[in-house]
Formats: C-alpha cells, sequence, structure tokens
C-alpha cells in the first residue's frame, strides 16, 4: 500500500479509495451533497469529497471490526485531513510536482498484485464499480504528497559529523548497520555410539560433500537431493537471515569473514560434522568496490553534423589519437561533455555500476590503454580510454552514510509534524456553514 503522511491519528483510515470500491449510491449522494464546506487559500473543499472519506473510512473500520469516535469528532477529523491534503497539493503545484500516467500504472499494478489479480482484472473491477477515475486521481494525489513531503522535509533535516560517530558508536547504531547471513547448512550427525571407524567415515564423507559444494554445487538444492539417499543421514537447519551474534556459536565467528557463495566444512562439533554455505548477506559496513578511471570524447549529432557525419567523425579522432595525437587535445578541443571538456574527457574514478549499461559494457571488455571502438548511448557517439583499474575499500563512507539515512528517519517523522503545523498555521481556511 502506499505510505501517506502521518499527521492524523485516523492515518490508517484515510487511505485510497482502491481498497473500499464505493458503491454507486454513494456517488449518488454525493452528486446531491456537492457544495463548498472550506475555503483553503486558492481551493476549495467540496462536501461530496468529505462524505466519500467518510464513507470510505467507515467501510474499511466495519471491515477491520475498529470502533470510530463519536460521528461529529470524525467529521471534524477528517475534514483537517482533507484540508491539510489540500494545503500541501497546492504547495506541490506551485513546485510542479506531477506524476504521468505511467507511473500512476505501475502503482495500480501492484495494488492488482496485492489483490492477487492482474493489472486488466483489477481496472474492470474498478469499472464496475464506477470507482476507476476516482482511484487514479487518489493514487495521483498520494504520490504527489509524499514526494512533496520527502523533499521538504528532508531538506530541513541536518545531521553533522558527530552525531553520525554518536550513533555509530551507540548499540543501537551497531544493530541498525549490522550485516544480516543467510547460511545455507548441512549436519552428517554422530552419535555417541559411532564407532571410530564410522566417525571416521563420516569425516571423510563430509569433506567429499563439502568439496564438491565449493567446486560449484549449491549446498541448498544438494540438500535436498541427499535427502533422497544419502550415504549417511543428514539434517539442516533453516536459520534465515541473522545478525553474526544471532547465530549459533560455532558459526559466528566465521560467517563475518566469509564471502557470499563461500563453503566452511567439515566444521566439527559434538552432534557432527557441519557444512556452511554463505548464500546470501545483506547491509554491513564491507564496501569493497571496483573503480575504473576512464576518459572520453563525446560527440552529439546537431544541426551541422548528422548522425553518419558524427560516426565518421569519431571514427577519425579515434583514429588520430591511435596515430599519436593526445587524447586530452582532442577532447578539449571537440567535446561535447560539457562536464569533462576542460579535463581532457577524464571522468575520474567510477564505481562498478556508476556508468550508462552501454558504456559500463564497452569499458569492462576494454584493456588499459586501448582506445574503443564508437558507441552509441543516448547521449551521442563516445570514443574512450581506460587509464587505471583499482578496488577501493569505501566501507567507512558507507557506513556513516548508513548512519545519516538512520539518523535521517528518526528525524524525518518529527520533522514532518513540525512542518505540517507550520503549513496549516500559515494557510487561509475560512468554514463556510
Amino acid at each position: 500500500m502506499i505510505r501517506l503522511w502521518p499527521g492524523c491519528k485516523l492515518f490508517a483510515l484515510l487511505g485510497l479509495t482502491i481498497v473500499t470500491l464505493s458503491s454507486q449510491q454513494s456517488l449518488a449522494q454525493r452528486e446531491m451533497l456537492d457544495r463548498i464546506i472550506a475555503i483553503v487559500d486558492e481551493d476549495v473543499v467540496l462536501q461530496s469529497e468529505l462524505d466519500a472519506r467518510l464513507l470510505d473510512i467507515r467501510q474499511q473500520a466495519a471491515r477491520a471490526n475498529q470502533p470510530l469516535p463519536p460521528a461529529e469528532q470524525l467529521e471534524k477529523e477528517v475534514l483537517d485531513a482533507i484540508i491539510l491534503e489540500n494545503i500541501q497539493l497546492q504547495f506541490a503545484e506551485r513546485a510542479s510536482i506531477r506524476f504521468d500516467d505511467d507511473t500512476v500504472n505501475r502503482v495500480l499494478n501492484s495494488m492488482a498484485e496485492q489483490n492477487n489479480m492482474s493489472f486488466e482484472q483489477y481496472l474492470a473491477v474498478l469499472e464496475e464499480n464506477n470507482v476507476y477515475l476516482q482511484t487514479r486521481d487518489q493514487v495521483r494525489r498520494q504520490l504527489t504528497i509524499q514526494d512533496l513531503q520527502r523533499g521538504l522535509v528532508n531538506s530541513r533535516i541536518s545531521i553533522n559529523e558527530q552525531e553520525i560517530d554518536n550513533f555509530l558508536n551507540s548499540e543501537m547504531g551497531r544493530e541498525a548497520i549490522a550485516a544480516n547471513y543467510l547460511l545455507d547448512h548441512l549436519l552428517i550427525p554422530v552419535s555417541g555410539e559411532d564407532s571410530t571407524e564410522v566417525k571416521s567415515a563420516k569425516l571423510r564423507y563430509a569433506a567429499d560433500l563439502s568439496a564438491r559444494i565449493a567446486d560449484g554445487i549449491p549446498l541448498g538444492p544438494l540438500k535436498q537431493q541427499l535427502s533422497r539417499g544419502a550415504e549417511f543421514p543428514i539434517t539442516g537447519t533453516d536459520f534465515g537471515y541473522r545478525r553474526a551474534e544471532d547465530l549459533p556459536r560455532l558459526f559466528s565467528d566465521l560467517v563475518e569473514d566469509m564471502a557470499v557463495q563461500d563453503v566452511l566444512g567439515p566444521i566439527e562439533a559434538g552432534n557432527g560434522f557441519h557444512i556452511i554455505q554463505l548464500a546470501d548477506k545483506q547491509g554491513g559496513t564491507e564496501q569493497i568496490v571496483n573503480q575504473t578511471n576512464i576518459r572520453h570524447i563525446m560527440l552529439t549529432p546537431n544541426e551541422i553534423r548528422n548522425e553518419d557525419q558524427t560516426l565518421a567523425f569519431a571514427e577519425e579522432l579515434r583514429q588520430r589519437i591511435i596515430d599519436g595525437e593526445d587524447f586530452a587535445d582532442l577532447a578539449r578541443q571537440n567535446s561535447d561533455d560539457a562536464s569533462s571538456v576542460v579535463a581532457g574527457g577524464d571522468l575520474d574514478w567510477i564505481n562498478e555500476g556508476g556508468m550508462p549499461p552501454v558504456m559500463e559494457s564497452v569499458i569492462d571488455a576494454l584493456e588499459i590503454g586501448n582506445i574503443s571502438e564508437p558507441y552509441r548511448t543516448n547521449t551521442g557517439w563516445h570514443i574512450a580510454e581506460v587509464l587505471e583499474r583499482r578496488e577501493t575499500d569505501l566501507s567507512r563512507e558507507y557506513s556513516r552514510g548508513q548512519a545519516e539515512n538512520a539518523l535521517r528517519n528518526r528525524k524525518f517523522d518529527l520533522e514532518l509534524q513540525n512542518w505540517l503545523i507550520e503549513i496549516r498555521e500559515k494557510a487561509f481556511v475560512e468554514y463556510v456553514d
């Protein structure tokens, strides 16, 4: 469900109309009772808006078996929420925040999936209940308000370096940025009744399984296969995603040094021989990033140089560089990339995944010092050279970024409430009897 703005104790009930699918009777009532009930700055609130929202809330409360406040109090709180929404939408209009039909359709498709329907089936249900246009409008309004809040409220929040240091040194901070590990686990049990020969055979069997997994057979599928005909009985525990300290002590000190798909075992314990494979890892502060230092020349077709002429010029520049002319000089004289032209086309160090897909595929295949063939992106034709590659540890920057995000999230709701109070107090609102 789309996240609405906090700020009203009836927030959970002020959801999208798509959940309620209002009846035709309610639409008739809206037409009969339509009149202005409040003036809000340059806009108005209609009786039909209030009635529709009240009907939706009552229907949702009835389905959830939730109590509601007295009718007069409910009406006042809902009207206040509509007024606050109206003020925010006027802010968004002045800031030119808009969402196109494709974005709305993606949200509706997500709603359809949550209701176990196809997109077409969901739209048919909305049409059948005469709420299709209402639903699209409410989705667009909620997206707009969410985007407005994210932009304006975040601009009011400041996080200083001391706050980040304090958070990282706190228990809460360590928990917030701790990694979660997903372990695949296999155990060949050993009992006190096993002879020395049987224990040795089980150890050899465990070592063989560990080697097979390390050679590329994933532990998960292998465990299922072996459960139907293993040389010795095997078991395994589904740990789910856990932090290292929440795993059995036998594994907790090992997983932090494992990379995804790494295998360890046999690990001997009192109950048998264990094999573990790190299937996945989420979060954590370790961030070793592949970086590439490249430079390029970008040529964009224009009114005096068409597509074919631009490609031909790129090929000419490439050959001139190969013949000995300086790449940087030619970039300064000819490149249409304003961000790199002064630096002779140098884009500095770029993280893996930080380039457009077409460019990344070309750069990945390019040897250091070689000049690429001309390639096309949505900005024009390019030739590029890889100057250097390296691995960089960005763990410190990443952990501090994670801490800043956590602190920002903690401050967001309070700052949002303050902002909503401010804009409500500054707005002109007149109730019409």
